[in-house]
């Protein structure tokens, strides 16, 4: 009889069912028993997964005339807070994604995946960039327009060029055709990679503020308007990476210059 030990072990070694496991589920013990059924949820996490990152992979491959062509995927991260800047990235994916199997939106994984999937996209990819806009240009010419603009940089760093990029949810201006795509980093793998690429690169840079400026609590909650954030504002006013056109900032400042 095989030990529990050995059972495991050959279940890691295998993705799909096989004869000799037909033994198992008629095996008494409990451990075996907890063992099998644990393989069976991963399996079924694994085959979701899958057809995931397939559906991705599809939704790209329309925006191809052939396969040859090269797809780039468009995302932000940093609209909504009140201090740092908006980053943006982009993204050419090769042919071969397997090691991006269970990419996904950047906000619906993990510190740590986010971190492990940022690093295999900067060594499979074609090509990537990443602009920061900081929050000087915010104010000066308003959050969406700095997000354009800095999505707008992103594209045109991209060597080689691709044929068509796809932006989420924003219609840029660029030498190729673009796409606005509504909820795309839940479609498109390119663009996935891209929410992960500057969700990760704006997350380092407001560790980095967190250090400068340790009053604000940055690290916890990288400049978005949490109450730990605001009631910091309340206390020690704003610092130099705070958006001054936002709220309540703007309120302060105003204030400010009253007495």
């Amino acid at each position: 009889m095989q030990t529990t030990t050995e059972i495991k072990e050959k279940l890691n070694g295998v993705t799909e069912w096989q004869p000799w496991m037909d033994e198992l589920t008629d095996d008494s013990r409990k451990s075996v028993q907890v063992l099998l059924a644990s393989w069976q949820r991963k399996q079924v996490q694994r085959k979701k997964l899958l057809e995931n990152h397939n559906l991705k992979l599809q939704f790209d491959d329309l925006y191809r005339k052939l396969n040859s062509d090269f797809v780039a995927g468009i995302d932000e991260a940093g609209r909504g807070p009140l201090a740092g800047p908006v980053v943006t990235a982009a993204v050419i994916l090769p042919e071969d994604c397997s090691s991006l199997i269970g990419l996904d939106d950047s906000k619906q994984l993990s510190r740590a995946k986010r971190d492990q999937f940022a690093e295999i996209i900067k060594r499979i990819a074609v090509s990537y960039a990443v602009h920061v806009q900081p929050p000087e240009e915010i104010d000066r010419i308003n959050i969406y327009q700095a997000t354009r603009s800095s999505m707008t940089e992103a594209a045109l760093a991209l060597s080689p060029k691709p044929v068509v990029v796809l932006a989420d949810a924003m219609m840029l201006e660029l030498p190729m055709p673009c796409q606005s795509i509504i909820k795309g980093d839940a479609k498109s793998l390119s663009i996935a990679a891209a929410s992960i690429l500057a969700k990760t690169g704006r997350d380092a840079l407001m560790a980095d503020y967190a250090v400068q400026y340790p009053q604000y609590g940055f690290e916890k909650h990288a400049g978005y308007g949490t109450k730990e954030h605001v009631a910091a504002l309340g206390k020690h006013g704003p610092c130099k990476i705070h958006r001054t056109t936002f709220e309540p900032i703007k309120s302060i400042l105003t204030k400010n210059s009253l007495f």
